[in-house]
């Protein structure tokens, strides 16, 4: 019996998850681990790229990079400066729905670190001069990109896949649009969409939860923006009726990378466990499953070769990458099809189902030990409303995932005649 079904009540759940709405909307969750003297936060508001203009693309992630560079309080130095005095973190990201932050430190610099966070949310001053570094910095990052094959092809996947839809789009732009974002385009995108309202943050660490709620409460609890846009909808996407393939083209480049794909479940679909064990089947468990025994073992064809689902609030990708030598990229892709058209024929053997779930069960504790793990589920809880119980849950959900499941799920995502084929090199 695993060590874990023995200890439950180590694991998320209702009985020690503190949830809390403040007055002015932000949700907090906590919960204490006094086994180590840190605390580590984690988060996320509504601030993504959905709302960018097209020639504005990356604007949203250039605000994220962009909230540190200073403040009405400090400059750029003294914020690091704060943070490295007492050996805390703090970090910001972006994505299409939110922006994303998360820090750690000791215990007792929680205040600290809490107070910048508030800082760095509220009175960002995008300093002129950091705002033109930050630029180079990202056009330099654009450079890179565009001579990078993997990078390349997965952006002409997400091109074609995702045609016409939030999530076709590069969150980090093109160097067109990055030199079109103004300073008041920042100013303007952080005024009307950085607000409390449906932000979310999760402590986890030697902490009482009540205690780390009074701190988030005094830090941000008087954060009001009465503008705060709300974000809108995700538009309804049409999936591809045949199959489309593209090739970027990069001179000189000794290798090619491919992506072959299709739509996969959202996070919150109830064929997610299915797709996921699928998956891990087809190209992940191991030597890379299937596919890198196929593609890369047995063939001798690829540098890497693995599939993917990438799942979240919107529709999923379900894809298979690899890279490869120049001349073989056809015997690759056909190499790979035949493997799609293999899986959602047969499906999993029950030996690879089996070896699976109990790969899925046992990573769970380990995916826990650290407090930034934990921190991440009860946002993953909150973000997908998966329920408080979920981790209590989950080793009983996989398990009760069978063959027939996995086949069903396998066909009703993928559909050999109708993929999206993106390969990038020379």
């Amino acid at each position: 019996m695993p060590a874990y079904q023995m200890n439950k009540h180590s694991l998320p759940g209702p009985e020690n998850i503190h949830r809390e709405v403040l007055s002015n909307g932000i949700t907090v969750l906590a919960r204490s681990n006094f086994n180590s003297p840190s605390v580590s936060m984690s988060g996320y508001l509504p601030a993504g790229s959905m709302t960018e203009a097209d020639e504005k693309l990356g604007l949203a992630d250039f605000v994220a990079s962009a909230l540190m560079r200073g403040t009405e309080k400090h400059t750029f130095d003294e914020i690091f400066n704060e943070l490295e005095s007492v050996g805390a973190s703090l970090g910001f990201d972006s994505g299409v729905h939110n922006t994303s932050f998360g820090g750690r430190s000791l215990a007792e610099d929680l205040p600290l670190l809490l107070d910048l966070l508030s800082e760095t949310l509220r009175t960002p001053t995008f300093p002129k001069n950091e705002v033109e570094k930050l630029r180079a910095q990202l056009l330099t990052g654009l450079a890179i990109r565009a001579q990078d094959t993997s990078d390349m092809a997965a952006l002409m996947f997400d091109q074609t896949l995702f045609d016409g839809h939030p999530y076709g789009r590069p969150g980090d732009g093109y160097p067109e649009t990055i030199q079109a974002i103004t300073r008041k385009d920042l100013v303007d995108f952080h005024r009307l969409r950085f607000g409390p309202r449906s932000m979310v943050i999760a402590i986890v660490g030697a902490i009482e939860p009540k205690k780390a709620v009074s701190e988030v409460e005094r830090a941000l609890g008087g954060w009001q923006v009465k503008r705060q846009k709300e974000a809108p909808g995700l538009p309804v996407l049409k999936p591809l009726s045949e199959t489309v393939q593209r090739h970027h083209e990069i001179p000189g480049k000794s290798q090619s990378d491919i992506v072959v794909g299709t739509l996969g479940p959202r996070r919150k679909d109830k064929d997610f466990l299915a797709a996921s064990l699928g998956n891990s089947a087809l190209g992940q468990f191991g030597m890379m499953g299937r596919i890198g025994e196929v593609v890369r073992e047995k063939s001798g064809l690829a540098y890497y070769a693995y599939s993917s689902l990438n799942s979240g609030i919107g529709p999923g990708s379900w894809d298979v990458s690899a890279g490869v030598n120049p001349k073989n990229v056809k015997r690759t892709i056909d190499l790979i099809l035949k493997e799609l058209k293999r899986f959602v024929k047969n499906g999993v053997t029950a030996d690879e189902l089996a070896d699976n779930q109990a790969n899925f069960i046992g990573r769970l504790p380990l995916s826990l030990e650290s407090n930034s793990g934990v921190a991440g589920a009860m946002l993953n809880i909150e973000r997908y409303d998966l329920g408080f119980d979920y981790y209590l849950r989950y080793a009983d959900q996989v398990r009760a995932v069978t063959r027939d499941d996995v086949l069903r799920t396998a066909r009703k995502y993928i559909d050999p005649e109708r993929l999206a084929i993106a390969t990038a090199g020379p």
